[in-house]
């Protein structure tokens, strides 16, 4: 089913059932998705396809909190594509020492590696206190031949040792790293990134990566060959960006060139490039969507990587600057496209939320099979899998070629000749209760940025009901009232200039109950005016249907050249097609 048959069915299920039962028709709200088995807790649950068609998941989980003792690493069978799973298999055993942060990777001849952190000296304590252990040790992997059902004795990677361990806590005598970076293969040669850190802990972070030749084709794993990149004494870091550099992850670009994105905690994740294989990476730098284009904004969270079947890369990411482990609730994907050796990524779309707005998810994996997508995430607790709505990820690759007005939804579009009427019979909205949504689409030109322009007016005398109106930031804002409560949100500051022709969508998104603006194609991100520009409204909203005729410009100073209303949620690359194809 396309997102647009979703969204239909979804504003009209909204309307005959109550907000519960429209929740759970969305895909996107997570507790929609098929759980992973754990034992509490849960982390990293990474898929690979086995050649039986089988899902083979590896996972950290443990019956305690994040990092006691007990934690380990397991894996899980499913035969039904995520729906339900085997029993937990423990690769590494609950009372052994601690175990960690499993990736996996399958190779040509069905044999997977599962690697993970490993408390092999059995380190509890620095100076004379219990300290976590789930990040010292060694580099450890397994591997089965029978997929997933049986694992190898353990095996060690030879982690160098660098200036950052020789002037850690234990002078490198205990080395402390982790890693989240799923395997990835390009022509035949076999990379992945990890962290190491100067000081326990989560202090002084910096890339390294592990890189084999001939992984998938040795099967005695004595003559495996590996090498730990960048050459040399020092990781992938930047001292500009301060201490906590990690959880780095990579993708290849082809022809030995690849790209590592990792996260901070200056509101926004480091990029680099290598040339050469990963003997040696570019400066980092703040990731951007573009070249010399906007930050791409994520708090404290893995912003994930992954390269598609199509060639083509998705971003996971929270959308939001802020410096903490909060703020990874809901999730955001954006679409990757190589362009003259450089990664290009779309605008974003909302992939995942929860209502319960402190749930902290990450740790995403994605699964490809049949030319359908899944993602899995996790939020320490539970781990789920859940089919994901391929127009969405098509739509994110396809942003700026798209030239087309979408029809689906459309209950007005109204050219110049019906605006200079200044009002308007207004379609009737779903009820927000019901976990429905409406989009609003303005081609506008201001002559002058005072505040109190309005565009839309479609209040009644209680003031229940819509406006749209220009702010003193200067900026343009929706107000919703449902005649008991009162909502509001705007867009960025500094974006609605003078004597242009702007293009302004606003979606208002019943199901995450959240608010986004669009300005010019741009979804906005709140600048270095405000952590996010995405603004949620009360759960407790309802209906703000208004009047049955609307005002239209009544104190614009400007131009109206075209407005739309959709009775559901528009996608935003369908509203920058639909400005695509204004132009």
């Amino acid at each position: 089913m396309t997102t647009n048959a979703i969204s239909k069915t979804l504003c009209l299920s909204a309307l005959l059932l109550g907000a519960s039962d429209a929740a759970a028709l969305d895909w996107r709200n997570i507790t929609n998705g098929f759980q992973i088995p754990t034992e509490g807790y849960s982390d990293q649950a990474y898929v690979v396809i086995t050649p039986d068609r089988n899902w083979l998941c590896v996972l950290t989980t443990g019956r305690g909190r994040e990092g006691d003792f007990g934690q380990h690493v397991a894996s899980t069978i499913s035969t039904d594509q995520g729906r339900t799973w085997s029993p937990l298999n423990p690769i590494e055993p609950a009372n052994g020492p601690e175990a960690s942060w499993v990736t996996p990777l399958i190779t040509p001849s069905g044999r997977v590696y599962a690697f993970y952190d490993y408390n092999g000296d059995r380190v509890s304590e620095l100076r004379g206190k219990k300290i976590r252990a789930d990040m010292l040790g060694w580099y450890a992997f397994r591997y089965s031949d029978d997929h997933g059902r049986t694992w190898s004795e353990r095996h060690r990677l030879p982690v160098r040792l660098t200036a950052c361990d020789r002037t850690n806590d234990w002078q490198g005598a205990v080395q402390i790293f982790w890693g989240i970076d799923k395997p990835k293969v390009d022509n035949g040669v076999v990379m992945f990134g990890f962290t190491k850190l100067g000081r326990y802990m989560l202090d002084y972070g910096e890339g390294w990566f592990f890189r084999s030749d001939n992984l998938l084709t040795e099967s005695n794993v004595e003559k495996i060959r590996w090498e730990m990149l960048p050459e040399g004494e020092f990781g992938l870091r930047s001292p500009e960006f301060g201490s906590i550099q990690e959880e780095h992850n990579v993708v290849p670009l082809g022809g030995g060139r690849w790209y590592c994105i990792y996260r901070t905690t200056n509101g926004f994740p480091c990029h680099s490039y290598s040339e050469d294989g990963g003997r040696s990476w570019s400066k980092p730098e703040p990731a951007r969507y573009t070249p010399g284009g906007r930050v791409i904004k994520t708090s404290r969270a893995c912003p994930r990587l992954f390269k598609c079947a199509n060639g083509r890369f998705l971003l996971w990411f929270h959308n939001h600057g802020g410096k903490t482990f909060e703020g990874r609730n809901p999730a955001w994907l954006a679409g990757g496209t190589l362009r003259e050796g450089r990664i290009h990524w779309s605008q974003p779309e909302l992939l995942l939320y929860d209502d319960n707005v402190p749930t902290r998810m990450s740790y995403p994996d994605l699964i490809e099979q049949d030319g359908r997508y899944w993602i899995t995430e996790t939020q320490k607790q539970l781990c789920r899998v859940h089919p994901l709505d391929r127009a969405l990820l098509e739509g994110l690759w396809t942003q700026s070629e798209v030239r087309k007005t979408s029809r689906a939804g459309l209950v007005l579009d109204a050219g110049e000749r019906r605006l200079r009427h200044g009002d308007l019979k207004f379609p009737r909205l779903p009820s927000l209760a019901a976990r429905a949504g409406f989009t609003l689409e303005f081609q506008v030109k201001f002559n002058e940025l005072v505040a109190g322009q309005v565009l839309l007016d479609a209040r009644n005398g209680a003031g229940k009901g819509l406006l749209v109106q220009t702010t003193g930031h200067p900026a343009v804002e929706l107000v919703m009232s449902d005649g008991f409560q009162t909502n509001q949100w705007r867009c960025d500051s500094g974006l609605i200039t003078t004597n242009r022709m702007h293009h302004l969508g606003i979606v208002v998104d019943g199901g995450p109950r959240i608010i986004t603006f669009l300005v010019d194609g741009i979804v906005c991100d709140g600048g270095s005016e405000r952590q996010y520009s995405w603004g949620r409204f009360s759960p407790a909203l309802s209906d703000v249907n208004g009047v049955a005729k609307a005002k239209l410009a009544p104190s614009l100073r400007g131009e109206l050249r075209r407005m739309r209303i959709y009775n559901r949620a528009l996608r935003h690359a369908e509203l920058i097609a639909n400005r695509n194809a204004d132009l």
